[in-house]
């Protein structure tokens, strides 16, 4: 059918005591202060209530603006409309363009599957590097190309992403936020300067290419958009993560890392699940020191069940007060876009279902090396072996009805997370009669 998105946009900026402030971003980083006792319950409360004063998503390249921004990668909706901030008066005349452009769309039997195509996905793909957007985008592009019967796999995002620079300095990434974002260009501005990466002669919702769409467009803040000469990150793209505590997989976003944590050896501290996290992390008497690496268990997607945002487990508190802001995580579930660190998501194949994961132990030696793109666990084969004859999937509480269901046939991270019963293009059939 034809098809056109109209997202709703970001919130405005925040405002606190003189300073931007990101929704999200900024209140994983209050948080750390507080708990490190460096900010009072007081501050922390009132900068809560300076971050949302508009309606809208977060302002930060989270996930609802990444995938804002990756609807017009796709060519999905009107040019220029991803960064429009939710207050302001021209969402509403996107809107209004929007409902003219559909029509005319179903006129030109301008269809979604003539826009939805291979070098589509490709484009996305290379705009969210330069954008630095969230890693929730994989699943979800993984998704909607099993949808729409496009081949889509993991090492596209490496092999099209992970060489890009980053041009968009927004939060968690960068400085800025999405209000700044619009008024420096927008997503046409990006679009423009990876000219001659992407393909630019794919169709769009507007019947006209992304090189017709973007012809005129003008950078009106460097400092917020760099240009691709002159990047903000060389290669910035998510990177796609192997090794045998990860066969089918993980990722980590490199833009939003420490950069001398990208190669690091440490000793595990496991948690089983997130409510075992939550008992123990401010311990005192936890056994972990900066140079350890935190490993949480069962919140995939099937193990929890429905992958959660927890990948980025806040450290432990005594670690905090004494100044340590970033420690490798390592999870088979998901983070914020919002969210930076060190944080390794979405291990395939998740705990749940028997994958290495579920096999680590307090004090194993794990070796991240981004750079190199592997993630291993330093434990001899036959004890893994021992360890994997051992070991028993969790019984989990849901024995019937849509729970149980999603649990049997939601797919791994590394294939999109959607229901296997519903991957693969199907077209759609007309309803039959409901009575004589």
């Amino acid at each position: 059918l034809p098809t056109i998105v109209v997202s709703g946009g970001a919130m405005l900026n925040g405002k606190f005591r003189g300073e931007d402030i990101g929704s999200g971003t900024d209140v994983w980083r209050f948080i750390d202060d507080f708990r490190a006792g460096v900010m009072s319950a007081e501050d922390l409360s009132d900068a809560e209530s300076c971050m949302s004063r508009s309606d809208g998503a977060c302002m930060t390249m989270g996930t609802a603006s990444t995938m804002a921004c990756m609807v017009e990668a796709l060519g999905l909706t009107v040019p220029g409309g991803a960064a429009i901030p939710a207050a302001d008066a021209r969402r509403k005349r996107l809107a209004h363009l929007a409902g003219n452009r559909i029509v005319e769309m179903v006129r030109e039997d301008l269809r979604l599957s003539k826009i939805l195509t291979r070098e589509a996905f490709e484009n996305a793909i290379m705009v969210n590097a330069a954008v630095g957007g969230s890693t929730n985008l994989i699943v979800h592009l993984l998704a909607i190309a099993g949808r729409v019967g496009v081949p889509l796999e993991m090492e596209d995002f490496e092999r099209l992403g992970s060489h890009l620079p980053l041009l968009v300095n927004l939060m968690p990434s960068g400085e800025f936020l999405m209000e700044d974002f619009y008024y420096a260009g927008g997503l046409p501005v990006v679009i423009q300067e990876l000219k001659d990466h992407l393909h630019m002669d794919a169709l769009t919702a507007s019947g006209k290419s992304h090189a017709e769409n973007t012809a005129n467009t003008k950078c009106y803040n460097r400092d917020v958009i760099a240009s691709f000469d002159q990047p903000l990150i060389p290669e910035a793209g998510i990177a796609v993560l192997r090794g045998n505590l990860c066969e089918d997989g993980a990722i980590i976003k490199p833009s939003a890392a420490s950069p001398e944590l990208m190669q690091h050896r440490g000793p595990a501290v496991v948690f089983e699940d997130i409510e075992d996290y939550h008992a123990r992390i401010d311990d005192p008497n936890l056994e972990v020191d900066e140079d350890s690496v935190l490993v949480l268990k069962n919140v995939g997607p099937k193990g929890y069940p429905g992958m959660p945002e927890v990948g980025n487990m806040g450290l432990p508190k005594k670690l905090l007060e004494k100044g340590v802001r970033d420690m490798v995580r390592i999870s088979d579930g998901r983070m914020s876009g919002t969210a930076y660190g060190t944080v390794v998501l979405h291990v395939a194949p998740e705990s749940a279902i028997g994958g290495t994961l579920a096999l680590v132990q307090n004090g194993d030696m794990i070796e991240l090396d981004v750079p190199g793109r592997t993630l291993h666990l330093d434990v001899p084969a036959d004890e893994l072996a021992r360890r994997r004859a051992a070991w028993h999937a969790p019984q989990l509480p849901y024995e019937r009805g849509y729970a149980q269901m999603y649990i049997q046939h939601v797919q791994q991270a590394n294939t999109g997370c959607d229901l296997d019963f519903l991957v693969g293009k199907s077209g759609a059939v007309v309803s039959r009669e409901s009575h004589a």
